[in-house]
């Protein structure tokens, strides 16, 4: 592993945050910092920590001595000021006197010593930080490492590998008791330039941010020559032939996986999941004693909140035997939650009060397919996907130059129901389509992105399906996080196909659709030209066919229901003069509404539609508000008011129709209007 510190690029930073206060030492920690969480094989998702020790005035104006170190779960690839507190040094090195310290008095600890009485909340580790005297701290879990350390002889591979240069620390859970024991280790050979923590990572020290992080890169750079080194190879497990793809197991394994309404009523905890697959993983997955490996434990302690102890372990599906594949599946995954309770079981007592995580699987693992993480969202869900490929390569490693071997079952169940292990995850409140996946088509214009936005804000991961990519673009960049633009041609059969197929590669299925796509063409429909009247089929009918029936091949797969939702507009039930073209095939498009409700309504999938008005959107442009209004001898605020509530219908609005529908779990084949009021238009 080669340095990536530039010397101008430090300067530049401490240059940089020196104009807004801050002192050069805490910039250049800033710099180093962001180097080492920017680099994947030494740290993931909020991994790892580093430290400075200065002075810093408190509130009352006095200089007092202070540790400078990295807050619980704060990314250190993109660190700031205020990511890393102060702490009064002096107190928390007078700590090291005492025997014992609770994980009730740890957690106090954290806060208790603050400068600043609102910053967040130190590492896990501070007491580690502060109790090597070292100026510049920086502690990581570099994969080469990791190799090294789960072995059943770490010791002795260290040993080999870096001499007297580092210190060896034997396996202790993270906090009051490890700060102890490493700071014990260090003082007997305070020349070290860091200590290696068992089955966990490294720590290196340093004078200066750079001779910190540079001792790391060096140290890292010793295991990864080393795992070169007498490499052994692995027999391969035989596997069938085709094997299916990604994009048949998702949708199956997602299903599965889904935490199920005990009362039957479809309010499910769907997971989200995120694939990856390469060489390295396939090769892994693909070898005969795969299993055995992966039982073993975690790579460190740290990713056990996040992956559990040992991730699903499925077989190999085959093309054209899904109905099988799909069978084991649930089966597995059933044996999975079965053994997770079990294990809670069998250590609750070490943490009395724990209330038992949901047994579901983090991450599964496919021979001849890839590695598939699940969570909450599309965020939790990528993170352990990145933690299991990773894991993977950690364990390809230690097999390739001796056995993997990681920390006991009960000290993996110590570190995963740790409180203040827990709290990096952080407290979400579970908002109403959380894990759903919501397909938005037509999601470049004003109902489309609207719809989108409020999707997300509720929850749901969105794709935004438009024939235009640069407007899909620009609204999805607008909601943020894993919103995921697509270019699609709703009338093109292929595209469409194209289109779910990257949204299930990206969330793992699909709940929601919202069939919003469409354009209003005119004439009198005696004289309209019949190839204007098939255009508008194809896009205001068929192009909804097209995608209801993709989506329902998802769900079924899935079995967990799903919600079709149609944007139909009052056209379909209160035609106007000379807009037949358009509402002619909107109609055709509600009834194609109650015919899914009717034909999958035992399947759980629910459909409806929304039947809206006089909304400033693609179709209605402000031209032709503006000639409308002009034709009718009213002003454009009356015409766009022009309802019994007298109020203008927004795109907004029949957002939030579309939203009500989504959660009503229990309406199907209903329409909604969100016109402010026609009676002409209401349905009888």
């Amino acid at each position: 592993m080669k340095s990536a510190w530039n010397e101008r690029d430090a300067h530049e930073t401490a240059a940089r945050y020196g104009q807004c206060g801050v002192a050069r030492d805490l910039a250049l920690r800033l710099y180093s910092t962001r180097l080492i969480g920017r680099e994947p094989r030494l740290v993931l998702h909020g991994g790892g920590n580093t430290s400075l020790k200065a002075v810093a005035r408190d509130l009352a104006g006095d200089e007092v001595e202070v540790l400078h170190v990295k807050a619980s779960g704060a990314d250190m690839g993109a660190v700031e000021p205020e990511d890393f507190p102060a702490v009064r040094l002096q107190p928390l090195r007078r700590l090291r006197a005492r025997e014992t310290l609770s994980d009730a008095e740890m957690a106090r600890v954290q806060r208790a010593f603050l400068l600043d009485p609102l910053a967040p909340s130190p590492s896990v580790e501070m007491l580690l930080h502060a109790f090597l005297p070292a100026k510049f701290i920086d502690h990581s879990h570099p994969s080469a490492l990791l190799s090294l350390l789960d072995q059943p002889h770490s010791r002795m591979l260290c040993e080999e590998v870096f001499g007297d240069r580092m210190g060896f620390v034997p396996y202790c859970m993270p906090g009051f008791a490890l700060a102890r024991l490493a700071a014990d280790i260090y003082e007997k050979n305070p020349q070290v330039e860091g200590l290696v923590l068992d089955k966990h990572g490294l720590f290196t020290f340093g004078d200066t941010a750079r001779e910190s992080y540079e001792r790391m890169i060096a140290a890292v750079t010793r295991a990864e020559a080393r795992l070169q080194r007498n490499r052994k190879t692995f027999a391969a497990a035989a596997l069938p032939a085709p094997v299916a793809s990604a994009g048949d197991v998702a949708p199956i394994l997602r299903g599965a996986a889904t935490l199920r309404d005990a009362d039957g009523e479809g309010a499910h905890r769907r997971p989200i999941l995120a694939f990856r697959t390469d060489d390295t993983i396939l090769n892994f997955l693909n070898r005969g004693d795969m299993a055995r490996c992966v039982r073993a434990g975690v790579v460190t302690p740290d990713h056990v909140i996040r992956v559990k102890p040992w991730p699903l372990v499925l077989p190999a599906p085959q093309t054209g035997k899904l109905a099988e594949f799909r069978t084991a599946v649930h089966a597995s995954v059933r044996a999975f939650a079965d053994d997770y309770k079990a294990y809670f079981a069998r250590h609750a007592p070490r943490a009395p009060g724990a209330v038992m995580h949901d047994p579901m699987p983090r991450v599964a693992l496919v021979p001849g397919v890839g590695l598939f993480g699940l969570g909450s969202d599309a965020q939790a869900a990528n993170m352990a996907a990145d933690l299991a490929a990773t894991a993977i390569g950690v364990i390809a490693d230690a097999e390739a130059i001796g056995t993997f071997c990681s920390i006991a079952e009960a000290d993996m169940f110590d570190c995963e129901y740790w409180p203040l292990e827990i709290a990096k995850l952080g407290r979400k409140e579970r908002r109403p389509l959380a894990g759903q996946v919501a397909v938005i088509t037509g999601a470049g214009g004003a109902i489309g992105s609207a719809t989108a936005r409020l999707f997300a804000q509720a929850g749901a991961e969105v794709a935004l399906l438009d024939i235009d990519a640069k407007a899909a673009r620009e609204k999805a960049s607008a909601i943020g996080g894993a919103a995921l633009p697509i270019a699609c041609d709703v009338t093109d059969a292929a595209s469409v196909r194209a289109a779910f197929a990257l949204v299930v590669a990206t969330f793992g299925g699909v709940d929601i659709v919202v069939s919003n796509a469409g354009a209003a063409w005119q004439g009198r429909i005696g004289e309209v030209d019949e190839s204007i009247l098939r255009r508008s089929f194809e896009l205001n009918f068929f192009a909804h066919q097209k995608v209801a029936q993709e989506a329902v091949r998802v769900m079924l797969a899935q079995g967990i229901g799903g919600c079709l939702l149609f944007n139909v507009s009052k056209q379909a039930v209160n035609p106007g003069p000379d807009f037949g073209p358009y509402g002619l095939p909107k109609a055709a498009t509600l009834f194609l509404a109650r015919q899914y409700a009717l034909d999958y309504g035992a399947e759980g999938i629910r459909a409806n539609a929304v039947n809206a008005d006089r909304v400033r959107s693609g179709l209605l442009t402000d031209a032709f508000i503006k000639a409308r209004a002009a034709a009718r001898g009213v002003t454009e605020k009356d015409y766009m008011s022009g309802n019994l509530l007298r109020r203008e219908v927004t795109a907004e609005d029949v957002a939030q129709a579309f939203l009500a529908q989504a959660l009503a779990l229990k309406t199907t084949a209903g329409v909604t209007t969100v016109d402010g009021g026609n009676i002409a238009a209401a349905l009888r």
